[in-house]
């Protein structure tokens, strides 16, 4: 039987508390399994399961390798990375290298996007997408990739 890929989807706002633990949304929880990894994505962190982060390092250790990205990239990302398992009430701590890297304050947001979770300052993601209740301005942005897909 064909192994079922994670697919981490969805918008979350949640709170991180000044020991820098938050509380996994349940749908990424289930995504992510017993343990996964967080570490420097852009401009924000990324959550991946144990298997999706080995295949990023692998990918970023290729690059390295072919001369397209500097070592220093696969060096910096493995050094701040961490494993997080969630305890009891669902609660994963991320790191203090990693919240100021993300600038993360006591709010946050968490979307899914595809085969990674992602933790944004809340106001960092606001700016970044506008208010999830008008995504009107994103519309043609969406069409506009549907089309060129031809979906």
């Amino acid at each position: 039987m064909a192994k079922t890929r994670p697919r981490f989807v969805g918008t979350h706002e949640h709170g991180l508390d000044d020991k820098g633990r938050m509380v996994l949304p349940a749908k990424i929880r289930a995504q992510l399994g017993e343990s996964g990894m967080v570490g420097m994505a852009d401009g924000c962190l990324g959550l991946w399961t144990v298997d999706g982060f080995d295949d990023l390092a692998e990918l970023l250790a290729q690059a390295v390798d072919e001369g397209t990205t500097p070592s220093s990239v696969l060096r910096t990302f493995m050094a701040h990375a961490a494993e997080v398992t969630p305890d009891q009430q669902g609660r994963v701590v991320i790191p203090q290298v990693l919240r100021d890297y993300a600038s993360l304050g006591t709010d946050v947001v968490v979307n899914g996007r595809r085969d990674r979770a992602e933790i944004w300052a809340k106001a960092r993601w606001y700016e970044l997408v506008g208010s999830l209740t008008d995504i009107s301005s994103e519309r043609s942005t969406v069409s506009d990739a549907f089309a060129a897909l031809r979906l």
